[in-house]
């Protein structure tokens, strides 16, 4: 689903680099550089580049309110692949082989060079007259925050966006929000030494930061799951975003939850489906060493309503649902302005779902690196052993 759908699975990154003062010149120059070129006419296997959020069939980018609206730059990256049906190339391989051997009636069998060159002629034969199939992946850049929201979370995917991004934008990088780093982008300064004690990293890699302090999404799922039993749920918005600071909102996970153990001969895990009103299976699945990997967190403010599957090790937005966007149409409206108004009423609705996220994951560190984490823990291990 792309970002302006009302449920759509996201990953964030923050831009390394300094950009550009002229944003929209640059911006626009960079895209049509990178810009999507098809290969419906070609016997290309493959085309990747950049379109418009809004028309896939659009990459030229011209006309600046195309990628450009206040703060916020968006396109989409779209590949577009040829494949030729496996099953299908078997049997053409079958055929082929089969009149080889007509032609030399010498062999019982197909040498297997020349049976690699026979599957190889076919292909590349075959590849041209399959239609390329496309696949496309949204990015909204808020250019005032730094933060770039990536509509997937497949590994792969993201891998191929890092990439692009960093071949398109000359200098830039995108650096993932792991655990760790939305931590140090959450806490107030007087909590700095504690969360570099507990961080569990030997360095700032990445994929080391990621693998080493699991115990950040564990720890904040299990939290949580005690805060929805034994608490009223209730927070302050204590982020700035569209939502206003101070507002109170409930924050529970009760469904969607993965836990987890790694043992010397595999994973054990437990699937827990549906609600949970008392935990009893979860609590069981952690008495046996196993941690939260995976919670669905709902979020209710006034009349409105977000949800989100939060994993864990990656803090990976799954199923992110929002209220949905509601604009009044009227025949005699602009389109573009239509379009315009519903893009910045949709990333108000995205954003203000990830200021109550970022408000309860600190109200956690608050707790989880303060000097009466001791002690909430062993409340925390006398529920779960109940």
């Amino acid at each position: 689903m792309g970002i302006m759908a009302n449920t759509v699975s996201i990953y964030q990154y923050r831009v390394i680099g300094e950009i550009p003062p002229d944003i929209e010149t640059w911006a626009g120059e960079c895209l049509r550089k990178n810009a999507f070129t098809g290969i419906e006419a070609t016997p290309d296997e493959e085309a990747l580049g950049w379109v418009n959020l809004d028309d896939h069939l659009d990459s030229a980018f011209e006309n600046p309110n195309t990628f450009l609206r206040g703060d916020y730059l968006f396109f989409t990256l779209r590949r577009d692949r040829r494949r030729v049906p496996g099953p299908f190339l078997k049997n053409m391989l079958t055929q082929e082989c089969r009149r080889w051997l007509e032609h030399h009636p010498n062999f019982a069998r197909v040498p297997s060079k020349r049976k690699a060159e026979i599957r190889d002629n076919l292909h590349v034969s075959l590849l041209p007259r399959t239609l390329p199939v496309p696949s496309t992946v949204d990015l909204v850049w808020n250019t005032a925050s730094g933060v770039v929201t990536v509509a997937a979370t497949n590994t792969k995917t993201l891998d191929l966006v890092e990439e692009e991004f960093r071949q398109s934008f000359a200098g830039l990088l995108l650096s993932p929000i792991h655990p760790m780093e939305r931590a140090r982008m959450l806490i107030p300064e007087a909590l700095g030494p504690a969360l570099t004690r507990a961080d569990q990293a030997p360095s700032a890699d990445v994929l080391l930061q990621i693998k080493k302090n699991r115990w950040v999404g564990w720890d904040f799922l299990l939290w949580l799951m005690y805060q929805t039993s034994v608490s009223g749920s209730r927070y302050a918005v204590t982020r700035p975003g569209p939502l206003e600071q101070g507002a109170s909102f409930l924050a529970y996970v009760h469904e969607g939850l993965k836990l987890a153990h790694e043992q010397e001969n595999g994973i054990r895990k437990s699937h827990i489906i549906g609600a949970q009103e008392d935990f009893v299976e979860a609590r069981k699945a952690l008495q046996t060493g196993k941690n939260v990997e995976e919670g669905i967190i709902f979020f209710e403010l006034d009349d409105r309503s977000w949800s989100l599957n939060l994993k864990g090790h990656l803090f990976a937005f799954g199923s992110y649902k929002c209220p949905p966007v509601r604009l009044e149409k009227d025949s005699a409206d602009d389109e573009a302005l239509e379009r315009e108004a519903a893009f910045f009423e949709r990333m108000a609705l995205l954003e203000g779902g990830l200021q109550l996220f970022d408000s309860l994951f600190a109200a956690f560190l608050a707790e989880r690196l303060g000097g009466a984490w001791e002690e909430k823990y062993r409340a925390i291990r006398k529920w779960t052993e109940a």
